[in-house]
């Protein structure tokens, strides 16, 4: 069986959740309590020297360590329905948007959470080393989740998707970003009708429940 180690509250392993239960994989799941610093002790540090999660243990034993290997595991492992794509252009597409996605939404948000959140003082960053923080970059990350919102809103105007004209991990990406902007009070409103259309329906999906 598949071990996913997970942490309810955090966005990354939630993008494992979605993509898990959208093609219908079962898994186990070990919770990891980030917010009492468990990623850092010795015990999860002998699963993952890199202190974060999610981490996938596969079946036959392999450790995968961020969403870009667990992804692209799953997609090859459980190849319908196709998250990545299909043909060449869908590929391109998709893996395109949801690199915008990741840098544009996930990032921002991170940026501006981490450097000023008073629980996060010298965690600017995730992992094993500690950094401190640097408040003028939460005040660029809170431009940039604007700026991130705008773009969704524009990229859905006529559409159903993100990238391409089906559900893929782009979608799963930026749900979760978009979700995930609450940490600093941002949320969609009225000025972006595309993109809380796009989001409702979304959420008849059963996976964005997780």
């Amino acid at each position: 069986m598949i071990t996913l180690y997970d942490c309810a509250t955090a966005p990354s392993p939630r993008r494992v959740r979605i993509l898990l239960a959208e093609k219908g994989v079962a898994h186990d799941t070990v919770q990891v309590d980030l917010r009492n610093g468990e990623q850092l002790g010795e015990a999860y540090r002998q699963i993952n020297s890199q202190c974060t999660v999610p981490a996938l243990r596969t079946e036959d034993g392999l450790l995968l360590t961020d969403n870009a290997a667990i992804t692209a595991y799953a997609e090859a492992r459980y190849p319908q329905p196709a998250l990545l794509g299909e043909t060449p252009a869908e590929k391109a597409e998709i893996a395109s948007w949801n690199w915008r996605m990741e840098f544009e939404g996930l990032q921002a948000i991170a940026e501006a959470l981490r450097n000023s959140a008073p629980a996060m003082a010298n965690r600017a960053l995730p992992g094993a080393v500690d950094y401190p923080q640097i408040p003028a970059l939460a005040d660029r990350g809170l431009v940039r989740v604007g700026q991130f919102f705008q773009l969704l809103n524009e990229r859905l105007a006529g559409r159903d998707f993100i990238a391409t004209d089906r559900f893929s991990v782009a979608d799963i990406t930026a749900v979760v970003a978009v979700d995930f902007a609450r940490v600093v009070k941002h949320k969609p409103g009225e000025q972006h009708p595309h993109l809380l259309r796009w989001r409702a329906a979304m959420a008849a999906r059963p996976s964005m429940s997780l």
